[in-house]
């Protein structure tokens, strides 16, 4: 069969066979599995690929639990692949963010799974080896058992254990401080979108954070800024300055990116930037402008995750 099945809506031919309708039922777990891990849709579509093909030749019958079977082809094939994306990203043009995703509102009700796939988190997952970020994933987020995650990597459970322990701590040491509702973020991007909007520099610095960071992603195709910038004033001029230059043809409307609320930005009716944040006690900590065009396909319809 060419391709990955898509949907369950495929011809009846392949509905009716069971390998595909296993796959189809697994899809957006793996998917999300792989995108957790990567950080690329266009990268954890490729894996999703790999991992049908493998799939489609397996003999079902030998097969005890399928979607366990499922994770570890996958996983196995994301982890192949986030050892590529290393070389590849060291010769990435400027500063490198994860590919955006335009979400349905059901991502956000599950805050575990929405947290899981925030930029901010994506950017943490990015500090971990890849068999760390491997483990963290499976066992904190889709809450596998030590015995499976050592199927998926290829490592002992007792291994897996002490790699789960280390990731963990890695981690809280740098996410977020707290769970931010969708009303506080909310909150924070419309008085970002009226400060920027107005050029209202005070207000622009009323909502950052001393310390607040400021990444662009052009991928080397489109302008953004080459290196992080960071302090609330540098910050708020640098952004007061790039938005007031092309105001007029400048749109910003709110969605809901990788489970959370986030801001679209569109130059002539064509989606420019993503805008996503960071929050910690209110303020905003983190800014994420994503303009690699690349990188903006999967905004124009939602993605489906699971857990």
């Amino acid at each position: 069969m060419a391709g990955t099945p898509q949907t369950a809506s495929d011809d009846r031919d392949e509905r009716s066979d069971p390998a595909t309708e296993v796959f189809l039922a697994h899809r957006s777990l793996l998917f999300t599995v792989a995108y957790e891990m990567l950080g690329s849709a266009a990268d954890a579509e490729d894996v999703i690929q790999e991992t049908w093909l493998r799939w489609a030749a397996v003999d079902l019958d030998a097969v005890r639990d399928q979607r366990a079977y499922l994770v570890r082809i996958t996983t196995r094939q994301a982890l192949g692949r986030m050892r590529t994306l290393g070389r590849r990203r060291e010769s990435y043009v400027g500063s490198w963010l994860p590919e955006p995703l335009l979400t349905a509102p059901d991502v956000a009700e599950d805050v575990e799974l929405a947290d899981s796939v925030s930029m901010a988190m994506l950017l943490v997952l990015e500090t971990l080896a890849p068999t760390e970020r491997a483990v963290f994933v499976l066992r904190e987020v889709f809450d596998l058992g030590y015995d499976e995650i050592a199927e998926a990597v290829d490592k002992s459970p007792a291994a897996v254990r002490q790699i789960a322990h280390r990731a963990r701590a890695h981690v809280a040491a740098r996410r977020p401080r707290a769970v931010v509702s969708p009303a506080e973020t909310r909150d924070a991007l419309a008085a970002f979108q009226r400060a920027v909007e107005t050029g209202d520099l005070q207000r622009l610095l009323d909502v950052l954070a001393p310390d607040v960071v400021l990444l662009g992603d052009g991928g080397g195709i489109k302008q953004a800024v080459p290196r992080p910038i960071v302090g609330a004033d540098k910050v708020a001029r640098v952004l007061t300055a790039g938005l007031g230059r092309v105001a007029a043809v400048v749109s910003l409307r709110p969605a809901q990116v990788n489970g959370h609320p986030a801001l679209i930005i569109r130059l002539d009716g064509e989606i420019d930037t993503v805008v996503t944040v960071r929050i910690d006690d209110g303020l905003i900590t983190g800014l994420y402008g994503v303009r690699n065009p690349e990188k903006l396909s999967h905004m124009e319809r939602e993605t489906i995750l699971r857990r």
